[in-house]
């Protein structure tokens, strides 16, 4: 058998060991480096020991076995962390983008049985066993129905659904037992918020409506493309789609400056608009959910479960940062920073040059002359030393609210998209335009 097949643990005992085995295996690369550290005369802090690639190996690992609500926070991880985790780690937390594994077919075979019947295969006029593509939730198999029409069906791993609270709080777990957070840190409104979304993204009933929502608002436009569901085929953990031939967004890499520019304009644009026209957006900025046809120019949108409206607030405060931005008003800035709830009115007080030289480096870096160059990564280091002792002031350590953290989780891995792809945008001329666009109804 493929070392891509491995079955995925449903029970809850079967996953609280899988856990144990991770921090034991954690807490023996703690000791063994801790050792080596120490064998040199080096006095390592914990959070030095718990961040080196051998225990971010450790820990891809086994999520990527776990797969679930553990898989999908290591995730959002390796896409939250961007310039500010150390290169090595972001390197190998991305492994979790695309190293799930497959069910074997006993397994897949049961599920499938469990949804259609033991008789489902009469269902389609061919399915092909070995998978397409294989995620946090589910696996992606292509078919033909009867009458032609092909589709691609997301079966959801067993027992997922079921193990989303108890992974999530195994996590944190391991969170809080590391050191890694201030002990009076309260992160439970993100623990929450976490399984609520983890919920919504295993319910496929909701993502299919979801899917039609989005068909419906980008209907008859050139730059994307939006499978539309198959009702009779999709329940709560069968989702049958369109299949639309594409190729994997990472291949856009290889295409001239013009189209790499065109289609990440089209994505950047797409972000403006859920957030200012249409208030609704697609949370998830994982690539695997964006496909691209070389031969048509045209994206093709995937994966809806992160899909959610975006309050008028949280719409309201990221307006009014952005308009301080295009108008360069820093004291402006400084409030909507609070307003938006990227940082405290504490943090603000107590370390109010590190964040006015932060917004000086991004003004200066923002209105440079011409199009803005996604690969000029050269403010990235004046940042990371303004912020080195905000990081470290753990007493004044701010949680967002959730809809910032999912907002800037769809913008900041879209941006980080356009980095790979050495986009160069109009930056400020496309925020300008969706500003002062009025809300679609």
């Amino acid at each position: 058998m493929s070392d891509r097949y491995r079955k995925v643990p449903s029970g809850r005992l079967a996953r609280l060991a899988s856990f144990g085995q991770l921090a034991g295996g954690v807490a023996g690369g703690v000791l063994t480096e801790g050792a080596r550290r120490l064998a040199r005369g080096e006095r390592p802090q914990m959070s030095e020991l718990l961040l080196t690639p051998g225990n971010a190996l450790r820990v891809t690992e086994q999520l990527s076995k776990l797969r679930g609500a553990a898989m999908k926070m290591g995730q959002m991880m390796s896409l939250d962390g961007g310039d500010l985790l150390p290169a090595e780690l972001t390197a190998i937390l991305a492994r979790l983008r695309d190293s799930a594994h497959f069910m074997p077919p006993p397994q897949l075979q049961k599920v499938l049985s469990s949804q259609w019947g033991s008789d489902w295969r009469r269902r389609f006029a061919q399915f092909d066993p070995v998978p397409i593509a294989a995620a946090s939730i589910g696996q992606v198999h292509r078919a033909k129905l009867p009458d032609g029409r092909l589709v691609a069906v997301k079966v959801q791993y067993p027992g997922i659904a079921a193990s989303i609270d108890a992974d999530v709080d195994n996590v944190a777990t391991l969170l809080r037992v590391s050191g890694l957070l201030p002990g009076d840190f309260d992160i439970s409104p993100l623990l929450d918020e976490a399984k609520r979304q983890l919920h919504e993204e295993a319910d496929y009933v909701r993502e299919a409506e979801q899917m039609r929502r989005y068909g419906q608002m980008l209907a008859g436009e050139g730059a994307f493309l939006v499978p539309a569901p198959v009702d009779e085929l999709t329940g709560a953990q069968v989702l049958t789609m369109d299949f639309i031939a594409a190729r994997p967004i990472e291949e856009l890499a290889s295409a001239t400056q013009e189209v790499r520019d065109q289609t990440m304009g089209a994505l950047m644009d797409l972000v403006l608009r859920e957030l200012f026209v249409f208030g609704f957006m697609q949370t998830d900025p994982n690539f695997a959910n964006y496909r691209w046809q070389p031969e048509t120019g045209r994206i093709v949108l995937l994966d809806f479960g992160a899909a959610r409206p975006v309050p008028p607030a949280t719409i309201a405060a990221y307006r009014t940062l952005m308009r301080a931005g295009l108008e360069q008003d820093r004291p402006a800035m400084r409030n909507a920073l609070v307003e938006v709830g990227f940082i405290s009115q504490g943090l603000l007080e107590s370390h109010g040059p590190a964040f006015d030289g932060i917004i000086e480096i991004i003004l200066a870096h923002g209105n440079k002359p011409g199009l803005f160059n996604f690969s000029d990564r050269s403010f990235v280091e004046g940042i990371r030393e303004l912020t080195k002792p905000i990081a470290k002031d753990r007493s004044n350590w701010h949680l967002p609210p959730m809809d910032t953290l999912f907002v800037q989780r769809k913008v900041s891995g879209t941006a980080l998209l356009a980095i790979k792809m050495q986009a160069r945008l109009p930056l400020l001329a496309m925020v300008a335009a969706r500003l002062t666009e009025a809300p679609a109804i």
